[in-house]
């Protein structure tokens, strides 16, 4: 007897859509989604597409109508349950397009429920484009199995997200002049945390001190060796991930 094949299949395309999703809901895609699907994936009537919404899991829908231009897909079966998601932020001051792309890619990819940027003073960067941002963030989960995407929250200064702080929940800043080895520090401090990670010339002597100062700061030792920005950004979100995180379930 031959075996029955998979369902879904495992090379069916996955899409994030912003449609709630449920069973028996109807999702109609155009542009460049209905683009990929038909003209890249080759999706015919009667093909399975995963669809996820961010906030519903993880849907099997069938192609029931499928255009050149456009295509309709009915959801037919909850394949996986909305995950849950480590409380762990990542807040990273803006650098060179491309790099600031590959760490919000890679926060997406490593379980960060929202990425946070922070205009420091000797950041390179004064503006970002959010909409391209969120673009990394929503391929990435679409490549990576997530079913929830990170938030994305808008820029602010640092001096206004260490005013509004929210209580209970810690700050590790990766410190160049030297902190507790990250591991002891994550050890020592469980629970609600965020990563604050600077720019290509770090902070600047006032901003550190501020820093230092918050109450709810422990400066960290990422070692010996000096780091890029979204290397530092990687690292540090691996090892709480590691530690702390999700990373740590059987």
């Amino acid at each position: 007897m031959p075996a029955t094949p998979a369902w879904p299949p495992q090379s069916a395309p996955r899409l994030f859509v912003e449609t709630s999703l449920g069973q028996g809901a109807t999702v109609a895609l155009d542009g460049n989604p209905a683009h990929y699907l038909v003209s890249v994936m080759r999706v015919k009537v009667g093909d399975t597409v995963l669809l996820f919404d961010g906030k519903s899991g993880e849907w099997a829908a069938v192609a029931r109508d499928v255009r050149k231009r456009d295509i309709v897909l009915e959801c037919v079966a909850q394949t996986r349950p909305v995950e849950a998601v480590p409380d762990f932020w990542l807040c990273a001051a803006p650098i060179k397009k491309g790099r600031i792309d590959l760490i919000a890619e890679k926060a997406c990819e490593l379980g960060v429920a929202r990425l946070q940027p922070v205009l420091t003073r000797r950041a390179v960067v004064d503006k970002l484009n959010l909409d391209r941002l969120r673009a990394h963030l929503v391929e990435a989960a679409e490549q990576c199995g997530r079913t929830a995407l990170p938030e994305l929250a808008e820029m602010v200064k640092l001096d206004v997200l260490l005013r509004e702080w929210p209580e209970g929940r810690c700050l590790f800043f990766a410190d160049e002049t030297g902190g507790t080895p990250i591991a002891k520090a994550l050890a020592d401090h469980p629970g609600r945390a965020a990563f604050l990670v600077g720019p290509e010339g770090g902070f600047d002597p006032q901003e550190r001190k501020a820093i230092r100062n918050h109450p709810a700061a422990v400066p960290v030792s990422l070692g010996p060796r000096i780091l890029r920005a979204e290397t530092a950004a990687i690292a540090a979100t691996s090892t709480w991930m590691a530690l702390n995180g999700d990373w740590t379930a059987e």
